[in-house]
């Protein structure tokens, strides 16, 4: 829900400023709502079902999403959309953390890294093509429509969790001693080394993934010509790219250890950036050749996703609601700020977008070698003596 809800009503922005008379920058924090929303929600949310439970959060959490998707179809004014899409990010936070949370608590050993690859496909290619779908509905509707569709989506899927979610978290396996013991927890999780640099990792990963999402457009079709509809094909392509690495991940974790795969994941991506770089400053940053480093990039970052997740979170088994709220909320944390910096630095060259996607990189893969240390065995999170956790 939350990746698809946080750019798919991009391209109705224009008609959406004009619809509700507002200037282009309140329409802009509408999405800088949601983002904060999304974040917020996560670091509560994830932590508070450790103690609860994840059904108890994620069903509420499910429903909220859809109706709060209604009410930005229905708000009468920007500063109305503005409070329903913070509202709606905090809700749809319910899914995001409690999905990683429900994988950790239900496998073990090699089947944790195959279902997390499953779970990085979505997380990572929703919002790559949150904005190609929305803009297959505003061909035929208004920018409200988009919001209907997420309302319908958000009801869809609190139906599959009712029916099929079962509670992951058994009521001796929660934490004990109130909220404070939950919260905790994370501090406890910023302590050890490995697992902040798994957190570290993926947020500038996905960092280098949002200044794409953000820059591609202006790259593409300023710069290069491209039409809307090759420049979708090429938007298409990438998150092929994406959707294979993580299959690939799937299938490689049942032979090789999962440190090992994310270092390949990190390299593959610096290679990409460091490639479109290094054309752009000599001067061959052509089509086939930004377009060939980028999706080497995206093949690398769909590895990271998986990798980084399951690493991170067999680390802070003992808390997986905690390290689920760390790990996605500093990541979409780190995305939002990076989106917007391509627009900062100016989008009449490919070079800015190049260079942001290489410094996030740079940093994942410094997180990678500095605090991860994927070559030395890891502890997992101790037990906190006043949880009852096994």
């Amino acid at each position: 829900m939350a990746p698809l809800a946080t750019d798919m009503y991009v391209p109705g922005f224009p008609e959406l400023g004009r619809a509700l008379h507002a200037r282009e920058s309140a329409v802009q924090l509408s999405m800088t709502a949601f983002l904060a929303g999304l974040v917020l929600g996560q670091f509560v949310i994830g932590p508070l079902s450790d103690s609860l439970g994840r059904r108890r959060l994620l069903l509420p959490g499910t429903a909220l999403f859809a109706a709060l998707s209604l009410v930005c179809a229905l708000a009468p004014n920007v500063q109305a959309l503005i409070a329903a899409r913070f509202l709606q990010g905090v809700a749809g936070a319910a899914g995001m953390v409690l999905a990683q949370a429900v994988v950790t608590d239900s496998f073990l050993g090699p089947e944790l890294p195959r279902c997390f690859s499953i779970l990085s496909m979505v997380l990572g290619v929703a919002p790559v093509t949150a904005p190609v779908l929305g803009g297959a509905i505003l061909s035929v509707a208004s920018w409200r429509a988009v919001f209907v569709v997420l309302a319908f989506i958000g009801v869809l899927l609190f139906l599959a969790a009712l029916l099929c979610v079962r509670e992951s978290l058994p009521p001796q396996r929660r934490h004990q001693g109130g909220v404070a013991v939950t919260f905790r927890a994370m501090g406890r999780l910023l302590d050890h080394r490995a697992f902040v640099g798994c957190m570290l990792t993926l947020a500038f990963s996905s960092a280098a993934l949002f200044s794409y999402i953000a820059g591609s457009s202006f790259v593409f079709e300023n710069l290069y010509a491209v039409s809307a509809t090759r420049y979708s094909l090429i938007f298409a392509t990438n998150a092929v790219g994406m959707l294979l690495a993580g299959w690939t991940f799937g299938v490689l974790s049942r032979r090789l250890p999962v440190g090992t795969l994310l270092t390949a994941g990190v390299a593959v991506a610096l290679v990409g950036t460091l490639s479109q770089v290094a054309l752009l400053a000599a001067d061959l940053g052509d089509l086939p050749g930004t377009w060939a480093c980028l999706f080497v990039t995206l093949f690398g970052i769909g590895s990271v996703f998986p990798a980084s997740m399951s690493l991170g979170q067999s680390l802070g088994r003992t808390a997986s609601g905690a390290a689920s709220a760390l790990l996605g909320g500093v990541e979409f944390l780190l995305g939002a700020l990076a989106s917007p910096l391509v627009g900062l630095f100016g989008t009449g060259s490919p070079k800015p977008m190049a260079v942001i996607m290489l410094s996030t990189m740079l940093c994942a893969a410094l997180a990678l070698v500095c605090l991860v240390r994927p070559w030395r065995p890891h502890d997992a999170l101790p037990q906190d003596r006043s949880g009852t956790r096994s």
